[in-house]
């Protein structure tokens, strides 16, 4: 068993990549703009600054990037607050096993810590997370492999004896570059055959997790 387990948030942890999505076509709509998945899909698991990039790579110089991660990301909050998002299938009896089994857990989003707060509490996930690390606390976002590392710190862990959970290409790179084993849980977006190369496995869901760990 590995001494630290580190998890994405958006997409591996919640359903939260779809209502994103939504909202980012609702903000576009009002533009006059649309937004496909595909590109939508290439800042998953970026931080902000990252995505205010590709938002004017792909609409131009002078498109508002900051208004519109503001709106969406103000959009979304509303929406969680109102509703919540679903947990991913089998996350919290992950959880609960890694607990069970002396494992220290560590959330590690790209997202803001207003973000990752707001949904932590909502969906009352602090009891089963030791610490957690977000997109504004690093210099360099995904791919790069800052968060991870400094996430294993945190926890008084190798990156050998760690693994980290993702569903985003930038994530398993991210743990890649930080020579920390990954087992990818895709969500909108399959892996190229190059990032699942460099899992340790690929998964369906979180809910085939402890059979896969048992048997390391």
């Amino acid at each position: 068993m590995f001494k630290a387990a580190i998890f994405d948030m958006d997409g591996l942890m919640i359903d939260s990549e779809r209502l994103t999505l939504d909202v980012y076509k609702i903000y576009m709509a009002t533009l006059g703009l649309s937004i496909t998945k595909e590109f939508y899909v290439t800042m998953t698991g970026r931080t902000l600054r990252d995505c205010k990039k590709l938002l004017k790579d792909e609409y131009g110089q002078d498109f508002d990037s900051d208004l519109c991660i503001e709106k969406v990301y103000s959009m979304c909050a509303d929406k969680i607050k109102e509703e919540g998002v679903a947990l991913k299938k089998g996350l919290i009896k992950l959880l609960t096993y890694l607990k069970e089994n002396n494992c220290k857990t560590i959330l590690a989003s790209s997202s803001n810590r207003d973000k990752v707060d707001l949904i932590i509490n909502k969906m009352k996930l602090t009891d089963y997370l030791d610490d957690s690390i977000c997109g504004d606390e690093v210099n360099i976002g995904k791919p790069n492999p800052e968060i991870f590392l400094k996430a294993c710190k945190k926890l008084g862990a190798t990156p050998e004896e760690a693994v980290v959970f993702e569903d985003s290409e930038a994530g398993i790179d991210a743990a890649y570059n930080g020579n920390i084993p990954v087992i990818c849980v895709p969500d909108m977006l399959q892996p190229s055959q190059a990032h699942k190369d460099k899992a340790e496995v690929v998964l369906e869901d979180l809910s085939q997790a402890i059979d896969y760990i048992e048997n390391m």
